[in-house]
């Protein structure tokens, strides 16, 4: 069956978004499950049923994204303050709510929860994004790459966001984190990229490219901490002497240690 022009923006839209959030948990959250590490550190099922929580929750963020955006564009910079409020308060109400529940924050394994549930919520916000710039009439390549640069940002800054918003654990040697500083870090990253309406195609690249930038040295700077989790039912984390371990797809001594 073809596709009408009404549902193809949605269709674009939908296929970028979930390439990029889906992506994201299939190989950066599957690093730290079977068979990449010898024992999976969290419940495979309730990170997919995160993921899917996080698609219901990102629709009434996307929404307040796509009126902040516009704000933007008209410049009505109080209503686009209001709704970037919105917007970032309702994210880390969601992860603190998610978090607090006996399914998904019982137990060690919460952070890798909160990476599946955000990293959803982003791909439903950039599906608004993409899909909104594919409605309009004129259509170019340099605004085809802006926008995918935008909504690459949007995962980023949702998936460090979660893990910027976990409080520090006594005894992990991290300072810092929480919900006010995972709301400074999304309200200023999420800035960023609505300057695209009203900074020119210059000054949108660079806001997109600063904020994702950004991201990935928050998400390098915590990510450590994933590696420190111990998997379900298994107690306490134990305290190690040196670096953590790194983990990945073709990790031959994980392989080699549960072949043994």
């Amino acid at each position: 069956m073809a596709l009408s022009p009404a549902s193809l923006p949605l269709s674009i839209g939908a296929l970028v978004g979930v390439l990029l959030s889906g992506g994201f948990v299939w190989w950066e959250v599957g690093r730290y499950a079977t068979p990449q590490v010898p024992v999976s550190l969290f419940d495979e099922r309730r990170e997919l049923f995160a993921y899917t929580a996080g698609l219901f929750v990102g629709v009434p963020l996307a929404v307040a994204f796509v009126l902040f955006f516009d704000s933007m564009a008209n410049g009505a910079l109080a209503g686009a303050l209001l709704f970037l409020a919105l917007l970032v308060v309702g994210g880390e109400v969601a992860q603190w709510g998610l978090l607090r529940t006996r399914f998904w924050g019982f137990g060690e394994s919460g952070p890798f929860y909160a990476l599946g549930y955000r990293a959803s919520i982003g791909g439903i916000i950039a599906l608004a994004l993409v899909s909104q710039y594919f409605s309009v009439a004129s259509i170019a390549w340099a605004g085809i790459l802006l926008v995918v640069v935008e909504a690459v940002a949007v995962v980023a800054l949702e998936v460090a966001g979660a893990l910027l918003s976990l409080r520090s654990r006594p005894g992990s040697g991290r300072a810092g984190g929480g919900p006010v500083s995972g709301g400074i870090f999304a309200s200023v990253g999420f800035f960023l990229v609505g300057l695209g309406p009203i900074a020119g195609e210059a000054g949108a690249f660079g806001g997109a490219l600063l904020a994702f930038f950004g991201a990935v040295l928050v998400y390098r700077r915590l990510r450590p901490l994933l590696g420190s989790i111990p998997p379900p039912s298994a107690g306490p984390p134990a305290v190690r002497e040196g670096p953590l371990p790194s983990y990945g797809r073709t990790d031959a001594s994980a392989r080699d240690r549960r072949e043994g």
